[in-house]
């Protein structure tokens, strides 16, 4: 495990976005793996600014995101596919066909969960993918206690996640309940993960993760068992360590 220190938020998004670039122009086909939340938008505004001023261009790259809420039709403001489509695709050339997310209004959620899974596996797997962790160490939204053998699935989201996340909703009772994830078995078996840390709300987590113990009860921690996974984290992130 690779760990890159950086100064603040901005200098972590600036890493983070030079290495997608770096690696979608040694391969224009890349499969990325892609995440929501204030965490990654800086570097979804480097990747903008980088195609609008150096011309990168995505026209064969095919994006898969982590997760979705249950509930929320994709035009919903609060749904993940309207925050990657406002945030990153429209500003892009990427075609929309390239672009996946699990549909979280689908009439057969366990069926979408196995098309999903299906669908990963016939892009022939996540090449770089990009993640962010939660202060009770959930990735995607695998929350504590997730087998590190499961796949796309459907979760009830913890309260400390609808808390965390309601500061994009109205209110806490706004916030679904559900969502569909990547499994933890289906993330490990990206390429490369890039694992990207800002703040002090996420100092304990990050500790947690770099020198505890590897344990269902702390998802993040089943990154340890991946060859290629780069942290990207802040001063405030590191204080601990």
């Amino acid at each position: 495990m690779k760990l890159i220190r950086t100064e603040n938020y901005a200098e972590m998004s600036l890493e983070a976005g030079k290495i997608i670039v770096d690696k979608i122009r040694s391969n224009p086909r890349l499969t990325l793996g892609l995440a929501t939340g204030s965490t990654p938008k800086g570097v979804y505004d480097y990747l903008i600014q980088d195609h609008g001023t150096n011309g990168t261009r995505y026209q064969q790259v095919k994006s898969v995101n982590l997760d979705e809420y249950i509930g929320l039709k994709a035009q919903d403001p609060n749904s993940y596919h309207y925050f990657m489509r406002q945030n990153l695709f429209k500003h892009l050339d990427i075609s929309e066909h390239h672009t996946h997310i699990p549909n979280g209004a689908a009439s057969d959620l366990k069926q979408e969960c196995l098309r999903y899974e299906q669908l990963i596996k016939e892009l022939g797997g996540v090449d770089l993918q990009i993640l962010g962790i939660g202060q009770n160490g959930h990735i995607g939204f695998n929350e504590p206690g997730t087998p590190f053998s499961s796949r796309t699935h459907i979760v009830t989201l913890a309260k400390n996640t609808r808390e965390a996340n309601s500061r994009f909703f109205n209110s806490f009772e706004e916030v679904p309940a559900h969502a569909i994830t990547m499994g933890i078995a289906t993330i490990l078996e990206s390429k490369e993960i890039l694992l990207l840390v800002s703040g002090e709300k996420k100092a304990e987590a990050l500790l947690k993760f770099m020198n505890g113990e590897i344990s269902e009860e702390f998802p993040a921690s089943a990154l340890k068992h991946h060859e290629n996974v780069t942290v990207i984290a802040d001063r405030d992130a590191l204080k601990y360590i």
